[in-house]
């Protein structure tokens, strides 16, 4: 018999309330018992998932944060084992991005067991802090240095726990004044090397950004491809160049008149964007990097492609409730 597998965020999540829905599950698809997993602090989760995959779990759930499904998706890609999603974590990008619901937690397990699943691409990154030590991470949102990887850093456990996306706001604002920008050498794919100065550089598998701000209007999970943003504002007018374009992108979304002013609006040197199946970055002295809200220290070099359609990942809406929605009579 088959048996879905749970890995848990103890920090985070109560497996209690989650037992009951997977219980009832299971007796529903006639699997086996779910077994579970918590995470342990020093790997965030990929000893668990690891676990789960050697003992033969047909679908590996992850019931936490970003980081914890970062961890878990590590272990899975390219295993043809499926990942699904109970969203429990203070951003939950990957699960936004990919539209799965927040709050449907009986949806999200029964998805888990039913399906559909589709294949998602992963980056793969490889870091060099300059002293010998290389270490080879996967990520699903995004991976970022700079602004990015300070919010990683500076914002407490206990502040995103408790106000959210609204913990960032201080170390946005202290590293916007401070603007201290650095110097790489980039190359994309297989173009020459560049180099330049930027504040903040994000290489994204996804598109939006906590507080569902839409920084990478173009990013798609499944094309292949990984997007390059690099920000480079010159003092304040810079910051409000880039600040008024993410708001325009983020009403794009829901506007035909916004989107017709952002497809005429002119390019900003200020936020250079680009498409690559690798990026690859040395910097002048060692800094931050953060994948998907978890600091991974200092580097020197970073070196970053993308596995296209390496992650098998629930839709968080199982056929069943698709048939029903679709079955629904339209009012009028």
């Amino acid at each position: 018999m088959r048996h879905a597998a749970v890995v848990y965020n103890p920090h985070r999540t109560s497996p209690d309330g989650l037992r009951a829905v997977f219980d009832a599950a299971e007796a529903r698809h006639g699997w086996a018992t779910t077994r579970w997993y918590p995470t342990r602090e020093r790997d965030s989760g990929v000893s668990a998932a690891q676990e789960a995959l050697d003992g033969g779990a047909a679908v590996v759930a992850v019931a936490g944060g970003d980081g914890t499904v970062r961890a878990v998706a590590e272990v899975l890609r390219g295993s043809r084992t499926p990942l699904a999603l109970v969203p429990s974590g203070t951003g939950n990008l990957l699960a936004r991005n990919l539209s799965i619901p927040l709050n449907d937690i009986d949806g999200c397990v029964e998805a888990a067991f039913s399906g559909p699943f589709r294949a998602i691409d992963v980056g793969v990154i490889d870091l060099d802090d300059g002293s010998g030590d290389r270490r080879t991470h996967a990520f699903m949102v995004m991976a970022g240095i700079g602004l990015d990887a300070e919010m990683a850093e500076y914002t407490s456990a206990f502040a995103k726990k408790h106000l959210g996306w609204l913990a960032y706001v201080g170390p946005i604002a202290r590293s916007i004044l401070r603007h201290r920008s650095f110097r790489l050498d980039y190359r994309i794919d297989e173009e020459s090397v560049r180099s330049t100065g930027a504040h903040t550089i994000i290489v994204g598998n996804c598109g939006t950004l906590t507080g569902n701000m839409l920084l990478i209007p173009k990013a798609t999970i499944d094309d292949g491809k990984l997007d390059v943003v690099m920000m480079r504002p010159r003092r304040r007018f810079g910051w409000a160049q880039i600040g008024t374009r993410l708001t325009l992108q983020g009403i794009a979304r829901t506007s035909a008149f916004s989107r017709r002013m952002l497809h005429r609006a002119p390019q900003l040197h200020t936020l250079a964007y680009a498409q690559a199946e690798r990026f690859e970055a040395r910097f002048e002295t060692p800094h931050m990097i953060e994948l998907d809200g978890d600091s991974f220290g200092l580097v020197l070099r970073a070196r970053i492609h993308v596995q296209s359609g390496a992650l098998l990942i629930s839709s968080g809406v199982s056929a069943r409730q698709a048939t029903l929605a679709t079955s629904e009579p339209q009012a009028g």
